[in-house]
């Protein structure tokens, strides 16, 4: 088992950071040809998914997510702490804070169009985010 810690800054809520390259090199450094790659965020107002890694689908990601937790409800969260980011919290349960995805002839086996990818829900933006990456197999 090989484990590695990075960090990624975002600027702004809404903020859709690419991480595949991270990985891959992850991957590369852990010398495991074949099993899996996990990973986690260590916040509670950022996500991991996989995604096509293009304009238009980033913003259709961000428009469905609003959706389900828009802008204008009131949430019990603000009222408790004050800090608005009711909504940033429900986004990053929506979507989760883990991900796993395969390792074959020791590289990343995602999709063609496959990129993984970290989401800045968090309306106090322009945070250091932590991502733990996590390699096992053989």
């Amino acid at each position: 088992m090989f484990r590695k810690t990075f960090t990624v800054t975002s600027s702004q809520e809404g903020d859709i950071i690419d991480l595949t390259m991270e990985v891959k090199n992850a991957i590369r450094e852990s010398g495991v040809r074949n099993g899996v790659a996990h990973l986690f965020v260590q916040h509670s107002t950022a996500a991991l998914t996989t995604i096509e890694f293009e304009p238009g689908v980033l913003a259709d990601l961000k428009r469905s997510l609003s959706v389900f937790a828009p802008d204008n409800v009131p949430y019990a969260h603000d009222s408790r702490w004050g800090d608005g980011n009711g909504r940033s919290h429900v986004k990053a349960a929506l979507v989760g804070p883990s991900l796993m995805v395969p390792v074959s002839s020791g590289a990343l086996a995602c999709g063609t169009w496959q990129q993984i990818v970290l989401l800045e829900l968090d309306v106090n933006a322009g945070r250091e985010r932590t991502v733990c990456c996590t390699v096992m197999g053989e």
